[in-house]
């Protein structure tokens, strides 16, 4: 048995704080209040609906992992955020179609009553929209305020802990620079108002600087630059991204394992996607499309590993497209094209179609970030990069010189190994019973 760790118990409120009230944020929002009233279960959550093997199999040890970890209970969560458009949550809900009515109806109170702080916005790094709530000054100066509406609202709603959890739109692509090398530099970066700090990056610094966990649902850069990782190294501050793993990519994350298990070939990978609510707008601008590109096409090469396999992956032709086509609102399509070969290299074909719902793929996965890197802060884990987390992103962030595991069941197997870490279980190498003491 691996030895006790001391966690800091789940007592009082936690404040989950979401820059983006939109679809995603909202239909988290509104899926938890209706989880709580027992209206729907939280159908998507590994916190909540998930059990961990403990032991030996003989044991028959396995209790969900919402009774096996000290997370914050649901009835503890209150909810917070920015957004550029100043209507409540039950209004976004409404706006964004992804919930039925009649469930907004049974929980309208509750949905009304949160309402979003001012937004930090700038239309230079997201082209299709139009911000009309938003803060002004300079970037130094709306860090601050972001960091003030935190205090504001953690003595509002008598909080004891946040987490923060990007939910915003997808900003054009930019690269590190000299300005996000170091912690002064990017200081002053904030206060010379430089052109490579967007929005998503003044967020994770307010965040970090105060001592909040900060994911990173985009594949915008945000905490994932030298400074912030040093800052959050410095704070004992759990960060992690990026870019929520839901409908296309978790199926690549699936797939693909399973043909390289196999050993068989990967000629071609086209993939299609269209969908109409404010991200596909948002991505519908080829600088912010360049952000997501890079997400998505990083995917294969990091499971397939062409360079190792140059016979089966080294002459892989992958491509991604993204299509907005408001008709269909949040309900995507992903459409998939497959070139595999094997025995003797005769080819064969696959062809995937997900009519995905992509916000409600992506409401569990900030519930249980929040929920984890809360426990991750309590347990006292290292600050810094959670790669223990990456089970829940496209592009997961790792420390300099490593690379990004890809494969859904190895990050699962890191994620849950972790949970009985932090718990002081022994963790599980599935060597079987002649090799188990």
């Amino acid at each position: 048995m691996a030895e006790n760790r001391q966690i800091q118990p789940a007592t009082g409120k936690l404040g989950i704080l979401t820059p983006g009230m939109g679809a995603v944020s909202s239909t988290f929002m509104a899926g938890v209040i209706a989880i709580r009233a027992g209206l729907r279960l939280p159908i998507g959550s590994t916190t909540q609906m998930g059990h961990i093997r403990l032991g030996k199999r003989t044991e028959d040890r396995q209790p969900l992992i919402k009774n096996f970890l000290p997370l914050t209970d649901l009835e503890n969560i209150e909810f917070g955020g920015w957004d550029i458009f100043d209507v409540s949550c039950y209004e976004a809900c409404i706006t964004c179609g992804v919930l039925e009515k009649d469930l907004l109806a049974q929980i309208r109170p509750e949905l009304e009553a949160i309402r979003p702080m001012k937004a930090v916005f700038d239309q230079h790094y997201v082209k299709k929209l139009t911000g009309t709530h938003v803060k002004k000054g300079t970037k130094m100066e709306l860090a601050e305020a972001v960091m003030q509406d935190m205090v504001d609202f953690k003595k509002a709603k008598k909080c004891e802990r946040l987490v923060m959890v990007w939910c915003g739109s997808t900003e054009i692509y930019l690269k590190r620079t000299a300005v996000h090398e170091t912690i002064a530099s990017f200081e002053q970066g904030l206060r010379d108002d430089s052109p490579d700090i967007p929005p998503s990056m003044i967020y994770a610094y307010a965040a970090i600087k105060s001592g909040v966990p900060y994911a990173n649902g985009a594949p915008n850069l945000g905490p994932d630059v030298p400074a912030l990782e040093q800052l959050a190294k410095e704070k004992g501050v759990g960060i992690c991204g990026k870019d929520f793993k839901t409908g296309q990519t978790l199926i690549k994350t699936v797939l693909a394992p399973g043909f390289k298990a196999r050993q068989l070939g990967v000629a071609g990978w086209f993939s299609t996607n269209i969908l109409g609510n404010r991200d596909g707008e948002v991505l519908d601008d080829p600088e912010s499309f360049k952000s997501k590109e890079e997400t998505k096409l990083g995917v294969l090469d990091a499971i397939l590993q062409p360079k190792l396999y140059p016979d089966l992956y080294g002459n892989l032709f992958h491509k991604v497209r993204i299509n907005y086509y408001p008709p269909r609102g949040d309900n995507k399509e992903g459409w998939d094209n497959i070139d595999i070969f094997g025995w003797c290299g005769r080819p064969m074909q696959i062809k995937v179609d997900f009519l995905c719902r992509d916000s409600i793929l992506a409401a569990p996965l900030v519930l249980d970030l929040a929920l984890l890197l809360d426990l991750g802060m309590r347990a006292g884990m290292p600050g810094g990069i959670q790669e223990w987390l990456s089970f829940y992103f496209k592009s997961p962030v790792v420390p300099v010189g490593l690379y990004a595991e890809h494969d859904l069941f190895i990050q699962q197997t890191k994620l849950k190994n972790t949970m009985r870490w932090i718990m002081g279980e022994d963790v599980i190498t599935h060597l079987g019973q002649d090799y188990e003491e």
